[in-house]
């Protein structure tokens, strides 16, 4: 996709860290936007600090809508993907961005919270692909844009569900872009290392003490320009960042080299 203005673009986490900087930088590449997340309040709140921190000044993209969908079952979903197409019937680019995260021993993760992650994170963003795919095929042209992590490239300690909850959306993307790759769609998944967001701030379950947060955390801006440049490339994997990159060579050579190093970090 070598331009995303004027294509229209729903977004799902609007109100979080990378859903606001979507908003922006999308809203300067001259994007028409429809935002969601759980609630209106947190959606027309996000987007009304995203237009003060422009500083007032005009921008080619704006808001076409907002609409409040919780994701974690498929009538929240199908209830996103309707009223989208009310406000309007084309939608060019579906960025899966809505995604949580608790912290602790996968034993000491009540259930219905780690189903939780499974719902938001994996089966929401396979929800409302197949609901806005077929339009897409039938016009012959499209983007599916997945937000992973470079969790879904490692498996972690204390993050089990979260992880596999992105190597799931990470396996999604790729086979949908390979299925898809002659239809004129694309499909694009970001692997983020650890960013600024609220996500930082996971609820803790269990006694065992919150692993100490990494050094190098990164910016939300850098990661959503990164993406951005993606797109427009059309590239169907990016990791944003040098240590994103980094955790994506390491695990190149073979898949038990990354977790020993991560093991050998959390006992130091």
């Amino acid at each position: 996709m070598p331009t995303l203005n004027g294509k229209t673009v729903l977004i799902t986490g609007s109100a979080g860290g990378f859903g606001r900087e979507l908003t922006r930088q999308l809203l300067l590449e001259g994007s028409m936007l429809i935002l969601s997340d759980r609630t209106l309040a947190m959606t027309q709140c996000a987007a009304a600090e995203v237009a003060a921190g422009l500083g007032g000044r005009k921008v080619p993209g704006r808001i076409l809508g907002f609409v409040a969908a919780d994701l974690a079952s498929p009538e929240g979903a199908a209830h996103l993907a309707a009223q989208a197409r009310a406000v309007a019937p084309q939608i060019d680019v579906l960025i899966n961005n809505a995604g949580l995260s608790f912290i602790g021993a996968f034993a000491d993760v009540p259930q219905d919270r780690w189903e939780l992650i499974m719902q938001v994170n994996l089966l929401a963003p396979m929800r409302l692909t197949a609901l806005l795919l077929p339009e897409m095929i039938a016009r012959g042209g499209g983007h599916v844009v997945n937000i992973a992590s470079c969790a879904g490239l490692a498996g972690t300690p204390s993050l089990v569900a979260y992880c596999a909850s992105k190597f799931g959306l990470r396996g999604f993307g790729e086979a949908l872009g390979n299925e898809l790759r002659d239809q004129g769609i694309r499909v694009t998944t970001l692997y983020p290392y650890f960013a600024r967001t609220p996500i930082l701030d996971s609820e803790h379950f269990g006694s065992r003490p919150t692993p100490a947060l990494p050094t190098g955390i990164d910016e939300p801006d850098m990661v959503i320009r990164e993406l951005i440049a993606g797109l427009k490339a059309g590239r169907q994997h990016i990791y944003p960042g040098r240590t994103a990159k980094l955790i994506y060579q390491l695990q190149k050579p073979g898949p038990w080299l990354l977790p020993k190093l991560i093991r050998a970090t959390g006992q130091r």
